[in-house]
């Protein structure tokens, strides 16, 4: 009789846990998350004052509330390979007065903004190198650390924002594919 009532519990066991199985339940989610996008702009930059040109684009798409939007400028090259620094920039001219240029940036959901403003004593529309011909990067990167396609960032790894190589490797970003804008 022992042997008998073991046999039912464990067959009830199985119904019970057989009959439980949702594997067969199809679940549809809508991913609201930003695949990161980068693209290269050469603005042209209006005059506001002699101290101060600025630069405004709208995006595509507005952004998602939680992504960020890093722009880096060009600061040169090492042999063949740009190098680039994240904004904002502060390049100090050398002069007497010891005058500065600052490369600033801000955005919204909807757009970005690129400022350059010197200090009081240094016209930058008597010295156009400081806003003309320069190439900015700018990502749109997913707050949550998604890289290109959805593939997550390596998990507790952190990423130094200054350093523009570090930032391509943590969100998997395919320089190659980077077009301008």
């Amino acid at each position: 009789m022992k042997k008998i009532l073991l046999f039912l519990f464990l067959g009830a066991v199985g119904f019970t846990a057989y009959s439980c199985d949702n594997s067969d339940d199809v679940v549809v989610a809508k991913d609201y998350d930003t695949i990161n996008q980068s693209f290269d702009i050469s603005p042209t930059f209006t005059r506001v004052s002699d101290n101060l040109y600025r630069w405004s684009d709208d995006f595509n798409s507005p952004l998602v509330q939680s992504d960020m939007v890093l722009i880096y400028m060009q600061n040169g090259t090492d042999g063949d390979s740009p190098v680039w620094k994240l904004l904002p920039y502060t390049s100090y001219v050398g002069n007497a007065n010891n005058d500065a240029v600052d490369y600033i940036f801000d955005f919204s959901k909807y757009a970005a903004t690129i400022n350059i403003n010197s200090t009081n004593t240094f016209s930058l529309t008597a010295n156009p190198t400081y806003y003309q011909n320069k190439k900015f990067r700018v990502l749109i990167l997913p707050a949550n650390g998604t890289g290109t396609g959805g593939a997550k960032a390596a998990k507790g790894s952190a990423v130094d924002y200054n350093d523009y190589k570090s930032v391509i490797k943590y969100y998997n970003i395919d320089e190659s594919k980077i077009k301008t804008k």
